[in-house]
């Protein structure tokens, strides 16, 4: 793998403009490949060439991102509120105050984690050892981390750093590694580095005998074979769940590498290999969207994507993705009359207020 030393560590003033374009890319582009990806969630290839053929974009009627998307803001509103002083008594606090001490309605569309984290942390019991339940390896920490990327932008090991302590009250283990690989990433990335230090990034911040290390450098050593050769490299055939971080990363990763960046084939190369496709197709999102910018995003695909409804969590209803990856670089230039940085501030029940 190419070296990462290359990775500019700081934004230089001049490419601000360009850091925020990059940022903007890396969360709409999670939003649009988790909507994208939705109806795709935990089919099999085959099942999904049965329904559509090949899908070359939205298939459902009222396209709209779930779950993955409404945690990424969580993250990327905790990280804005706490920045690099972020703890983990920050992070619990955040899930009590947003969502375990809330009327939390239905909870629709929520990961195995995030249930047994829930479930944890209203007996009382605080981090790490609220991360203690059955599926602390599964991906809902990697499907929330690319804020932490764009927060960081070339600053993969800081990214990670951070990405660990969100992780730290619902995930352990390799459920930590996934998200630190997508976290340094998208920082990456944001720098602009070149897919081959994107992957080699992610693969220097995780464990290298780790699972998630192994399934990543599989992928991408048969990148440039297609989605089935990514696929049949990581996928655990007969296992009932699609949520396995490892595996969720690596595919994302390996569609991201077989695009060599590019946006759309990124996303689609995730969508149509199935498994848990809103994920995977949502870390691909992010990071070509990190590496090409938002305007490599189809105007087709961005504009369903509107601020969040709070069908899984109630207090992010309201916001867009946009609104946080300004929130995010603050030292880049606001876009127009659009929210930027100091238009709005995060209120204490998880609401925007005024500045």
């Amino acid at each position: 793998m190419a070296s990462i030393a290359c990775i500019s560590s700081v934004p230089a003033p001049g490419d601000a403009t360009e850091l925020r374009a990059r940022a903007r890319g890396a969360l709409l582009g999670l939003a649009v490949g988790d909507a994208l990806g939705a109806p795709a969630e935990n089919l099999k290839p085959s099942e999904i060439r049965a329904r559509w053929g090949r899908i070359t974009g939205y298939v459902a009627e009222h396209p709209a991102g779930t779950d993955d998307t409404e945690y990424a803001i969580f993250s990327g509103l905790l990280l804005a509120r706490h920045g690099s002083a972020l703890t983990p008594a920050h992070v619990e606090a955040a899930w009590h105050e947003w969502i375990a001490d809330r009327d939390e309605g239905p909870f629709r569309g929520a990961g195995f984690s995030e249930r047994g984290t829930l479930e944890n942390l209203r007996r009382g019991l605080a981090a790490p050892i609220s991360a203690q339940h059955r599926h602390a390896w599964s991906d809902g920490l990697a499907m929330r981390a690319a804020p932490f990327g764009v927060f960081a932008p070339g600053r993969p090991a800081e990214a990670a750093r951070l990405a660990a302590i969100d992780g730290s009250v619902s995930h352990d283990g390799e459920g930590i590694y996934g998200g630190q690989a997508v976290a340094a990433g998208v920082a990456a990335a944001m720098a602009g580095a070149q897919p081959i230090a994107v992957v080699a990034a992610a693969l220097a911040v995780v464990p290298d005998d780790s699972w998630t290390a192994r399934c990543l450098r599989r992928a991408v050593a048969v990148a440039h074979r297609g989605e089935r050769a990514v696929r049949s490299a990581v996928v655990i055939g007969g296992y009932p769940w699609t949520d396995l971080a490892p595996e969720a990363v690596a595919l994302a990763f390996g569609a991201y590498a077989a695009a060599d960046g590019d946006f759309e084939q990124s996303v689609l190369t995730a969508v149509n290999m199935g498994r848990d496709a809103d994920t995977t197709a949502a870390v691909a999102g992010a990071l070509a969207g990190a590496t090409r910018g938002v305007s490599a995003i189809p105007e087709a695909w961005t504009t369903p994507i509107g601020p969040v409804r709070g069908r899984c969590l109630p207090a992010m209803a309201g916001y867009h993705v946009l609104d946080v990856a300004d929130l995010l670089t603050p030292w880049a230039p606001a876009h127009g009359d659009e929210p930027g940085p100091t238009d709005f501030v995060l209120a204490g029940d998880g609401t925007q207020a005024p500045a």
